[in-house]
């Protein structure tokens, strides 16, 4: 049997550290073709394109400087159209953290995968800085499967000493997780921005958490198991982000200059986009639409101050208020 070929579509600071590990893991198997294309948008750095730089280089200078990528990893440039190239027994895995915009209001990105690609998807979710991962610190991540033999060939490919992979079946919960942790970290930055201590920030990564067990039961009909929650992919990935993470900063940043989100991606984030504001916006359409705003004050408030000028230091009163309390 041919090994399987793997392809990273996607070349940020998080696929450049993922495709390190592939890298070494390719070669440490006969499951897998040595091989592994890497897909990127090209961009010019210094007059020169990104491409060839990691191509001879073996460094992806933009997104995961200082780290060097294995060499059987290369690049070619991005089809516009993939799903020419898709054959037959093709298994994807995503590795986005948000949502998109769908007509109920809100899409998990690997629905779209699977639609546009018409194949099986499974996701990767968990308590993984992009830099940490790529430096081999310990960590662990979740693998959301619907379909168990997949998760494992995935768990295979990506697994190393110091990056410990639990596979389960709820990818769905897996993903929403991913996304809805966000929305919490910007209101654990508005919380460091005021000033407001440790104690308020446990409490708003508590509340916060029980705002994404209600949603997620909402959104996937009810069949959600709490236990997916204290897999890496819930507790662990909303307290890393709250307590570090791009979404806390600029938040935090928010609070203290007055300058808008949108500024202070332009100053802080290197072209990178902040997907917190955007995941509460999707969220907000969804409680709007149920009637269901004054369940979730949390992640309502974080819209609110976002995009409709409510005051930041209003924030405490979603705390206070919270119907857990009442």
């Amino acid at each position: 049997m041919p090994g399987k070929k793997v392809c990273i579509v996607g070349s940020g600071n998080w696929g450049s550290a993922i495709a390190k590990i592939i890298g070494h893991n390719v070669k440490a198997s006969n499951r897998f073709d040595p091989i592994v294309n890497m897909w990127v948008f090209e961009e010019m750095i210094n007059g020169k394109k990104l491409t060839e730089i990691i191509n001879t280089d073996h460094e992806n200078v933009k997104y995961l400087p200082g780290h060097k990528l294995p060499r059987n990893v290369f690049i070619g440039k991005l089809c516009d159209q993939m799903k020419p190239h898709i054959t037959e027994g093709t298994i994807g895995i995503s590795l986005i953290k948000g949502v998109d915009e769908g007509p109920e209001g809100l899409k998990l990105i690997s629905d779209i995968i699977r639609e546009k690609l018409e194949i099986e998807v499974s996701v990767l979710m968990g308590a993984n800085i992009a830099n940490e991962v790529a430096d081999e610190k310990f960590c662990e991540t979740t693998i959301g499967a619907k379909n168990e033999a997949n998760g494992h060939i995935f768990k295979e490919l990506l697994q190393t000493p110091n990056f410990r992979i639990n596979v389960v079946q709820e990818s769905d919960t897996v993903e929403l997780c991913g996304a809805l942790k966000n929305i919490v970290a910007v209101g654990a930055g508005f919380c460091d921005g005021l000033g407001f201590g440790d104690n308020t920030k446990a409490a708003v990564i508590r509340l916060g958490l029980m705002e994404m067990v209600a949603f997620t039961k909402m959104f996937c009909k009810g069949q959600v198991s709490s236990v997916t929650f204290l897999e890496s992919c819930g507790v662990a990935d909303l307290i890393t982000t709250c307590y570090g993470g791009r979404n806390r900063k600029v938040a935090e940043a928010f609070v203290k200059t007055s300058k808008s989100i949108t500024e202070l991606e332009a100053e802080m984030l290197n072209g990178q986009k902040l997907q917190g504001p955007q995941t509460s916006a999707e969220v907000y359409k969804i409680l709007l639409k149920k009637d269901l705003v004054d369940k979730f004050p949390l992640f309502t408030a974080v819209y609110q101050i976002c995009f409709e000028g409510k005051e930041v230091k209003e924030f405490i009163h979603c705390l206070q208020n919270h119907p857990e309390h009442m």
